[in-house]
């Protein structure tokens, strides 16, 4: 991610009170965290929007995840990438955001070029409200394709993201390109 702001929120009980560990969240868990973390309008409009880059607040998600509050000024977007092994799930908290991502189980080691199946692109709509859950290795990108209009979304990543990949695409062709590690993006 490139951007400004890291803002993290206040443990949960559970930690606070040294009580036995949860269990690791699903991919179901994710999206009723970011759902309801995206209808709290104070916490949403707290997050700073600057014209030129994306913003964002970290938070902590349920049962050790890692979650994100993100801004996209129109024409952002984050490239193709995966989430380096961890599950996830978004939604769209304001605005409308396009998500392009392959339908397909993508490997994660031994590859630098990879030529895609016909058929593999799905693209999604995530109109505020909207959001989606995904597996281990999701490949995707999000993008703001609006011309004068912020989107805010809430992300939700288990375990907490121990790396990402990013890709470029030409045609069927996806390229390796980079490996980030934590810190990189924040």
């Amino acid at each position: 991610m490139s951007g400004s702001g890291s803002a993290p929120a206040a443990g949960s009980p559970a930690e606070a009170s040294g009580a036995a560990e949860a269990p690791a969240p699903t991919e179901a868990d994710l999206l009723d965290f970011v759902r309801k973390t995206a209808a709290d309008a104070e916490l949403v409009a707290s997050l700073p929007l600057d014209p030129e880059g994306r913003t964002w607040l970290r938070l902590n998600g349920p049962g050790g995840s890692e979650a994100w509050v993100i801004s996209w000024p129109p024409g952002t977007g984050t490239g193709w990438h995966d989430h380096g092994g961890s599950h996830g799930a978004f939604t769209t908290a304001r605005g409308r955001l396009t998500e392009h991502s392959l339908a397909a189980r993508i490997p994660t080691e031994g590859w630098k070029t990879l030529e895609l199946a016909d058929g593999v692109d799905r693209e999604r709509q995530l109109t505020e409200g909207r959001g989606r859950a995904f597996g281990r290795h999701h490949v995707h990108q999000v993008l703001n394709e609006t011309e004068d209009e912020h989107a805010v979304s809430v992300h939700a990543y288990y375990p907490p993201l121990p790396l990402m990949r990013r890709y470029s695409r030409t045609g069927q062709l996806l390229r390796l390109e980079q490996v980030e590690n934590p810190g990189e993006w924040e």
